[in-house]
């Protein structure tokens, strides 16, 4: 028994190859090896033999397998190693490494934002997921008005009874104008570019997410003068030519009088002939006076305008997009135009 695992220590410790080692494995601890031939052995032992002998034997074939599967682990483990580095490939080589580009309605945001700084306006954000008070009670828009019907929007959580617990995906940006009155008072001058919900169906022009730009200003001797001068800076500087605008009357809840802004926009057909027509751009108007009291602003001291827009259609517009699904599709080949 003493020369048996002396020797199988030896051997084991010769081993400085895997083949050795799992020839090892088969003469010792194989189904033929010799620790398995004393184990058979032991049948014909004495009961006595049996307790002595049985027991070393169990524990001489414990550790001897602990050790062979430790260096096996280690030698596997190497010629993986040496495998991998010699059969190693680059599996990024079948990319081509490309540039990202600024997608067209961020390209257009940013425009949009440095053309409105440098008129004094300040860039406001807030909150997408909204207080139905801020949505649309602080907007004169109560839960009785026909004007909830042409913002369906998607409500996260509803008590029928307090508006100001009720939470909803914004439907506009004008739930900042609200912050930003309530926060800071008067006189404000801001734009609140950014993303907002409508339940509408999907389609070629419509989108139930899309991005907005609001703007507002609230100071002492504001008329619509100021407003129509705002705009057609704004449109001029990013269209880099001189556009013409049109007011006509419009209705919205927020504003008194409210106005719907035309362009007169100048196209070429799909059959190349030039064509032109007055494209509606924007809702505006005079901030109404019940708008300013919920916002703790005196209407017989200030007054002010808002206006608000679609980024998304302006994109479109600027761009030549027909069709909206295209600029959330992630499809590379239509974002690297821009």
């Amino acid at each position: 028994m003493c020369h048996f695992e002396k020797k199988a220590r030896e051997v084991l410790g010769r081993c400085d190859v895997l083949e050795k080692l799992l020839a090892f494995e088969k003469d010792f601890l194989g189904k033929k090896g010799d620790l398995t031939s004393f184990l058979k052995e032991l049948k014909s032992l004495s009961a006595e033999d049996k307790k002595k002998i049985g027991p070393k034997l169990q524990s001489i074939r414990t550790e001897l397998t602990q050790v062979l599967y430790l260096k096996k682990t280690a030698f596997e483990s190497e010629a993986l190693e040496k495998q991998l580095q010699s059969d190693w490939i680059d599996v990024t080589k079948a990319y081509n490494l490309q540039n990202g580009n600024i997608h067209p309605v961020a390209l257009l945001q940013r425009r949009i934002e440095t053309i409105f700084t440098s008129m004094g306006f300040e860039v406001a954000d807030g909150p997408e997921v909204e207080t139905e008070w801020n949505n649309f009670d602080a907007l004169n828009i109560p839960s009785t008005h026909p004007a909830r019907d042409m913002q369906d929007t998607f409500w996260i959580g509803s008590d029928a009874s307090d508006s100001k617990h009720n939470v909803v995906l914004r439907t506009h940006t004008s739930n900042i104008q609200i912050r930003s009155m309530l926060r800071d008072g008067a006189p404000v001058r801001i734009i609140v570019p950014g993303r907002v919900y409508r339940n509408e169906a999907v389609d070629m022009t419509h989108d139930a997410t899309f991005y907005q730009v609001e703007g507002l200003l609230v100071d002492k001797g504001i008329s619509l003068a100021h407003l129509k001068g705002t705009i057609e800076t704004m449109l001029q500087r990013l269209f880099e030519k001189k556009i013409k605008i049109r007011f006509r009357p419009g209705y919205f809840p927020f504003v008194e009088p409210g106005l719907e802004v035309d362009i007169w926009f100048e196209f070429i057909d799909k059959s190349g002939r030039k064509r032109s027509r007055w494209l509606e751009f924007m809702g505006a108007g005079m901030v109404h006076p019940n708008v300013l009291k919920n916002c703790d602003v005196d209407p017989d001291v200030y007054s002010g305008f808002a206006f608000g827009f679609g980024l998304t259609r302006l994109a479109m517009l600027r761009y030549g997009i027909d069709d909206i699904r295209l600029l959330f599709s992630h499809k590379k080949e239509f974002l690297t135009q821009f």
